[in-house]
C-alpha cells in the first residue's frame, strides 16, 4: 500500500515504521529537527519489545507533487486538525481514506466537515509511544489500531490495510460501531492523562496508591456520565476494562499528555478534560473531578506558563 503518514510523532512515527519495514510505500509528513533527523539518519525505532532499528524512508514537509495515497495516518495533535487537513488534499484520490489516530471523540467531524463526505476514518492507536530525539520514537508495548468507517464507505479499504498492518506486526481491528469504540478509549485515555500528568507520577502510582487510584477512578465515572448523556453506546463492561487496561499497562507508563507537559509543549488538554467539562455544562452533569483535573492543567496548556 501507499501510506502517508501525517504527523511523524510518536503514534505516526512508530506504526509508520513499521509499516515502512515491512515494504509499503510510505512518506513521512515532519517538521524542524524531527524532520532534519530524519531526512539525514532514517527514522529510528527504540522499541522495550523488538529492540532498535531504522527505516529509511521519504521525509517530507509537504506532500505538493506527491502522488495519490491508498490511505493517510493522520497523527497530529487534535490542535493541529483543520491546518493538518489542508496540508493533506494533495495526495486524496477518489478512494483516499484519512485515518484518524488521534486523542478525542471529534477529529474526525473536523475532518469530515473540511475534505468532505466518505474521507474521515475512525481510528484509536493503542501503543506506548513518544519521540525520545529528534528522529527518535521509544515504543514501551502494545502495537493494535482499531478501525471503522462511518455509515459503511467503500468498504474495502480498511481491510487492505488491516493485512498490510498484520504483515508488518501491526494488530488492526476492524470494528463496525467505530464511535463507540472512540468513547471507550477517550474515557479511559482522559482519566489516565489526567491523573499521570496532574501528579507527573507512572501507572504503577495511579494503580497502588489509594487517593491517586480514586482521583483515576471519579474521572472514569463522571466521563461514563457523559458517556451516557450523549448516547455513545458504551456497555456495563466498560468499568471494568477500563480498570483492567489499567493493570495491564507498564509500571513505567506515562501518556502523551505528560510527555508534553514535561517537555514544555502545548497539551492536548481541551481534547481531553476541556471537552468533557464542556460536555457536563451542556448536559448539566456535574464534573467536580475533570473540572479540577482541568484546572490544575489549564495555566500549561499552551506551554510552560509565564510568570511576572
Amino acid at each position: 500500500m501507499r501510506i502517508v503518514i501525517m504527523g511523524s510523532g510518536g503514534i505516526g512515527g512508530y506504526f509508520g515504521a513499521k509499516l515502512a519495514r515491512a515494504g509499503h510505500d510510505v512518506v513521512f509528513v515532519a517538521r524542524g529537527e524531527h524532520l532534519r533527523a530524519i531526512r539525514e539518519n532514517g527514522l529510528r525505532v527504540s522499541s522495550e519489545v523488538d529492540g532498535d532499528w531504522t527505516v529509511d524512508a521519504p521525509a517530507v514537509a509537504t506532500l505538493d507533487g506527491q502522488p495519490p495515497a491508498d490511505l493517510v495516518l493522520f497523527c497530529v495533535k487534535s490542535f493541529d486538525t483543520e491546518d493538518a487537513a489542508e496540508l493533506v488534499r494533495p495526495v486524496l484520490g477518489p478512494g483516499t481514506g484519512v485515518l484518524s489516530l488521534q486523542n478525542g471523540v471529534d477529529n474526525e467531524d473536523k475532518l469530515a466537515r473540511i475534505l468532505g463526505a466518505g474521507r474521515a476514518v475512525g481510528g484509536i492507536a493503542y501503543a506506548f509511544v513518544h519521540i525520545a530525539a529528534p528522529g527518535v520514537i521509544a515504543h514501551q508495548q502494545l502495537a493494535r489500531i482499531v478501525c471503522g468507517e462511518f455509515g459503511g464507505t467503500a468498504p474495502g479499504r480498511l481491510p487492505a490495510f488491516a493485512e498490510a498492518g498484520a504483515a508488518a506486526g501491526i494488530r488492526v481491528d476492524v470494528v463496525p460501531d467505530i464511535r463507540r469504540s472512540l468513547w471507550e478509549k477517550y474515557v479511559f485515555l482522559t482519566a489516565f492523562a489526567g491523573a499521570t500528568a496532574l501528579t507527573r507520577m507512572p501507572a504503577q502510582a495511579v494503580r497502588e496508591v489509594p487517593e491517586l487510584r480514586r482521583l483515576w477512578q471519579r474521572q472514569i465515572d463522571e466521563l461514563l456520565a457523559l458517556a451516557r448523556a450523549e448516547a455513545a453506546g458504551l456497555d456495563e463492561g466498560v468499568a471494568e476494562r477500563c480498570a483492567a487496561f489499567l493493570g495491564s499497562v507498564a509500571p513505567i507508563s506515562y501518556t502523551s499528555l505528560y510527555h508534553d507537559l514535561m517537555q514544555g509543549r502545548r497539551l492536548e488538554l481541551e481534547t481531553l478534560h476541556g471537552h468533557a467539562v464542556r460536555l457536563g455544562e451542556r448536559h448539566a452533569i456535574p464534573t467536580p473531578t475533570l473540572s479540577a483535573v482541568y484546572a490544575g492543567l489549564l495555566p500549561y496548556r499552551d506551554g510552560p506558563p509565564k510568570v511576572t
